[in-house]
């Protein structure tokens, strides 16, 4: 069983979260652990109409984000790593910066410092020089890998849907996990 922690932040782009979750819910050999920040509960009934209540439900375990003292914040808990989508600038500036004063800051501390992969789906545009420093100090860090939800062409997507399922499934590459209906580059 691989345990994935998934995190969102408030960045706008929870369908982007939702459709993560969902991929993941349908492969038996993954459980998930949730942990997402109040902005996120904003975004997502701004962006879905998404209850806090409907997205805890998208995961096996979820977590307050104030619990501190939670599984996810320990090393010991043994994970895959970690996936944070949407990113928002404001977490990954307190990533880089080890400034971890909640559990989804802490969660992405833990896997860092136990070099797992850590997956950054940075949500902003345009960046500032602050965000690219930020985002260039941590892309520099074994196992991280910063990805803007960056639509491609050559997969072609013809929704916003499959456009989804395309930036998801590069995502999760980055954990050993295939997705159906992924098209590499060439395929």
């Amino acid at each position: 069983m691989k345990r994935i922690i998934v995190g969102i932040s408030g960045a706008s782009g929870f369908p982007l979260a939702s459709h993560l979750l969902k991929v993941l819910a349908a492969d038996p050999g993954v459980e998930t652990h949730l942990v997402f920040t109040y902005g996120a509960e904003l975004t997502a009934m701004e962006e879905s109409q998404v209850t806090p209540e409907g997205i805890a439900a998208m995961a096996d375990v979820c977590y307050d984000n104030r619990d501190i003292g939670a599984a996810i914040a320990s090393g010991s808990f043994l994970t895959e790593g970690m996936i944070v989508v949407p990113c928002s600038m404001k977490t990954v500036a307190g990533i880089a910066h080890g400034y971890s004063d909640n559990l989804l800051l802490r969660a992405a501390d833990v896997t860092i410092k136990e070099k797992r992969t850590l997956v950054l789906a940075a949500r902003e545009c345009p960046f500032s020089p602050i965000h690219l420093d930020n985002m260039a100090y941590l892309a520099k860090l074994p196992g991280i890998f910063v990805m803007p939800p960056v639509l491609t062409y050559y997969s072609g997507a013809v929704s916003v849907k499959e456009m989804e399922h395309h930036l998801v499934a590069k995502m999760l590459e980055k954990f050993g996990i295939n997705v159906d209906g992924y098209r590499r580059w060439g395929e």
